[in-house]
């Protein structure tokens, strides 16, 4: 086995770091803000086109980077070393969009993965986190239209979006359908903006809509094939947030680390603590774990992995790099001690950060179930198999 990177996975690599440490200029304007100034993010998009990390996961026809899931995760662990999750001013639209047709395509992906419109995807409700049958946003057709009436909780980037993927239940079956509306529809409106314990570069308002009208054509996808595109979401975002959250982790121990190899007290730097010295000693083992993880599966999945199978590993790597990062990133904070806990400190932000990670995209307990459920279908071989992608031959739409 070779787990070196290619050249071009180091060059793409260091391309993401030099963008990262571009953006760590603007954290700590976010965090005294609660955002970013328009100006700043103008300058954070032409640093994002400038590195030509647009738009990673769409294909290189329609103007994005056309980047395989592993080159992706090398990408987003760089990023996830950013506080204020400005790892999201890097924009990349929901894969879902990728089942766009022709015309859905110039008027919504194309402008997004330039970086001149921004989605958002609008699934959770009050009643709805991770039993999806909860829902109760409606699309009824009036012959010509669908109108849509329902709510939406938690839409991360819908302040700042301009269209959302709305999943709604169609006619009396209740068949999940996922919807394109551009948020300046009428009936689209903004109930309230939450404050969370984050201080995110964009924030997650709660939508409704009153009756909106949407053609036919703002359907992405077909009638009933909802929960088949947005599971599809879940996987790669899944992904995506284990390799974020095992950068995240990295550049707390990094801090930290250098902190104990500074700091004197009792006779000696406190690195060289025996319990100092187990907290990192631990959090580097944590690391490499997740990194190692993140990176087998993200490979698996280039290579024809059956799509339940990719479904519970992605969900086995999301759960493993969320709590060990947790875990990492509060060491940092301990072995840093009061200056820990200032929110100046990356590490302070990084724990407020990281936090949701064990909860947004499906709680650590739903991967759980998840996991469980796949052991308990098909057994143990699958999700503890190294390698376990079929031949490329039969990988097409496993």
């Amino acid at each position: 086995m070779d787990f070196r990177y290619t050249d071009e996975q180091l060059e793409l690599r260091d391309r993401a770091a030099a963008l990262a440490s571009d953006m760590m200029a603007y954290e700590q304007e976010c965090e005294e803000h609660r955002g970013l100034s328009a100006q700043s993010l103008a300058e954070i998009k032409e640093l994002t086109l400038g590195a030509s990390l647009n738009a990673i996961n769409m294909p290189l026809e329609w103007g994005g980077q056309g980047l395989s899931i592993l080159d992706q995760v090398i990408v987003q662990e760089r990023l996830g070393q950013l506080t204020n999750a400005l790892w999201d001013a890097v924009w990349r639209p929901a894969n879902a969009l990728k089942h766009c047709n022709a015309e859905q395509r110039e008027r919504y992906l194309v402008p997004a993965i330039a970086g001149d419109r921004r989605d958002c995807f609008a699934v959770t409700e009050e009643k709805a986190g991770s039993d999806p049958s909860l829902i109760e946003t409606v699309a009824i057709s009036d012959g010509e239209n669908y109108r849509i009436t329902g709510e939406k909780w938690f839409v991360t980037v819908g302040d700042v979006a301009d269209f959302l993927i709305v999943q709604a239940l169609v006619g009396p079956e209740r068949a999940p359908t996922l919807f394109l509306v551009d948020k300046d529809q009428p009936g689209v409106s903004v109930k309230r903006t939450p404050a969370y314990m984050h201080t995110f570069v964009f924030e997650h308002p709660e939508f409704v809509f009153d009756d909106v009208a949407v053609g036919r054509e703002q359907v992405l996808g077909e009638i009933g094939g909802g929960y088949d595109l947005t599971r599809d979401w879940f996987v790669e975002e899944r992904l995506m947030i284990a390799a974020r959250a095992t950068g995240a982790a990295e550049r707390a121990l990094s801090l930290a680390s250098d902190w104990a190899n500074e700091r004197v007290q009792s006779g000696g730097v406190i690195a060289s603590h025996q319990l100092i010295g187990a907290m990192i000693a631990d959090s580097v083992c944590d690391i490499a774990l997740c990194r190692g993880l993140t990176h087998q599966v993200a490979w698996e999945a280039d290579n024809g992995m059956p799509r339940k199978l990719l479904h519970a590993k992605a969900a086995m790597v999301k759960l493993t790099a969320s709590e060990a990062a947790g875990r990492v990133v509060d060491r940092a904070v301990q072995i840093f001690g009061g200056r820990g806990y200032m929110r100046e400190n990356p590490v302070e932000r990084l724990y407020r950060d990281i936090r949701v990670d064990r909860i947004w995209e499906g709680t650590s307990e739903i991967q759980r179930m998840i996991v469980a459920g796949e052991v308990r279908k098909r057994g143990l071989d699958g999700v503890l198999q190294y390698g376990a992608a079929l031949p490329a031959a039969e990988a097409v739409h496993a």
